[in-house]
């Protein structure tokens, strides 16, 4: 099973070492569970923190560059 869900909010406690900008946030993820005899079995999901950070103002660090061989 596949989920994809768009979580709505307020950004009201610290997040990620930010502290509270009580600005109105949303952010997307993606959920994969396995099911096995109607059991699910197993979780991975990404969520989009990128976003959720760049809506609260939280600092990103550059990407690593990668080194050409």
């Amino acid at each position: 099973m596949t989920t994809y869900k768009t979580y709505y909010g307020t950004h009201e406690g610290q997040m990620l070492g930010v502290a509270p900008t009580h600005r109105k946030i949303h952010f997307e993820t993606v959920d994969v569970m396995p099911v096995r005899n109607g059991k699910i079995t197993d979780h991975w999901g990404v969520g989009n923190l990128l976003s959720l950070m760049q809506q609260i103002g939280g600092w990103i660090p550059p990407a690593p560059q990668l080194q050409q061989k």
